[in-house]
C-alpha cells in the first residue's frame, strides 16, 4: 500500500514543529517523532483509527490522534493508498482540509 503526505499537510506539520521549537528547544523534535509514530501506526493498520464522525462525504476519512500534542493526522483511506490530507490542530478549523479531498 502506498503512503503519501499532501504538501499542504506537510506544511502544517512544519509550521507546528517550528511553533513548538519557538516555545522550547527540542520540542519540535518531540512533535515530529510523535507524528512519525502516528504515521507508522497508520501504515501498520490503516483502519484502526476512527472515521470522522462529522464528515459525511463519500470518502473514508480517518483521524489518528497524537498523544502529547493537540494535533491529529487526518487521512484518506483507499484500497491501495493512504493519503495524509492534514496535520490538524484539534481545537481549530475542524474541516479546513476538506478542499484537499478529491
Amino acid at each position: 500500500m502506498n503512503f503519501r503526505v499532501l504538501p499542504a499537510a506537510d506544511g502544517e506539520a512544519i509550521a507546528a514543529a517550528l511553533w513548538y521549537e519557538d516555545r522550547r528547544s527540542g520540542l519540535a523534535d518531540d512533535f515530529l517523532i510523535e507524528m512519525r509514530s502516528a504515521f507508522d501506526a497508520i501504515c501498520e493498520n490503516p483502519r484502526s483509527a476512527p472515521q470522522l464522525e462529522y464528515y459525511s462525504g463519500p470518502h473514508e476519512i480517518r483521524r489518528q490522534m497524537l498523544h502529547r500534542f493537540p494535533y491529529a493526522v487526518v487521512y484518506l483511506c483507499r484500497p491501495d493508498e493512504i493519503v495524509v490530507v492534514a496535520v490538524a490542530h484539534t481545537r481549530r478549523r475542524p474541516l479546513h482540509w476538506l478542499n484537499r479531498v478529491d
